[in-house]
């Protein structure tokens, strides 16, 4: 097993960006992705979630650090379109969004069998079409602005793998992917790049809780590394995507992994 490497320091690769992070209090990906915006010099960070203490407490973390003046919290479901555009209109005040990480998605476990209209509808609203939603809105008010400024996706290794008991999470995933491709080349004219990532495994605690001991141990074991990601390893990969280094990509899906498969 191969233990995780240290902490990447920051090299401000998105100084002077505004960025705006569906699902980004708490722990996980869109937590780890808002540190390192900061840590990359972000202008400021625009933070949007559906957990009203998890927001407070990323607020005051994060804003003690790194100052309140580049921390924007706000309770914010996909699945509302009013409540999107509210999100981006923080950015507003800053210049308005420069960087949009689309984050926000919702799993579970049903077997096709027996799976409900709304277990698959819930999760093809957030994952998918409040992907879309935000795609769509946060496009439109870089075309307006003239910005050629970016976005990027969280889609999953399960978009291309079949798992027992994911059809609609892989559903919502595949769709995420082919959305990036697509939305992709009609920003291009625009300048925006669209790009997406398809993480394995990463490990926070709410994976942990939620996720069966001898199904993590099995996809662990898939892994080259054996071993889960960090949350920060997936976000220095959006960052990436995120920043001039990656000037060229658009309508690309980087997988996040160290399957051999």
């Amino acid at each position: 097993m191969s233990d995780a490497p240290e902490y990447v320091p920051g090299h401000n690769l998105l100084a002077d960006r505004v960025v705006v992070v569906t699902a980004g209090a708490g722990a996980g990906i869109g937590a780890s992705v808002v540190r390192r915006a900061l840590e990359e010099g972000a202008r400021a960070v625009v933070i949007g979630d559906t957990h009203e203490r998890r927001l407070a407490e990323a607020q005051e973390s994060l804003g003690a650090e790194f100052g309140d003046d580049r921390v924007v919290t706000t309770i914010s479901d996909v699945t509302d379109e009013a409540q999107v555009q509210a999100l981006l209109d923080l950015a507003d005040p800053f210049g308005g969004v420069d960087v949009m990480i689309n984050n926000a998605g919702l799993g579970g476990t049903a077997n096709v069998l027996e799976m409900s209209d709304d277990q698959w509808s819930r999760v093809i609203d957030i994952s998918l079409t409040g992907t879309f939603r935000c795609i769509r809105a946060t496009g439109q008010r870089m075309v307006a602005a003239g910005k050629k400024g970016v976005i990027v996706n969280n889609a999953s290794v399960i978009g291309w793998r079949a798992q027992e008991g994911q059809a609609h999470y892989a559903a919502a995933k595949a769709g995420v992917m082919a959305l990036t491709r697509c939305a992709a080349l009609d920003f291009a004219p625009h300048g925006i790049r669209v790009n997406a990532v398809a993480p394995s495994l990463a490990m926070h605690p709410f994976l942990a809780k939620v996720t069966d001991d001898d199904l993590l141990a099995e996809l662990k074991e898939r892994e080259a590394f054996k071993r889960a990601a960090e949350p920060w390893e997936v976000a220095n990969v959006m960052v990436f995507l995120a920043s001039d280094y990656s000037s060229y990509l658009t309508g690309e899906v980087v997988s996040v992994s160290s399957q051999r498969a």
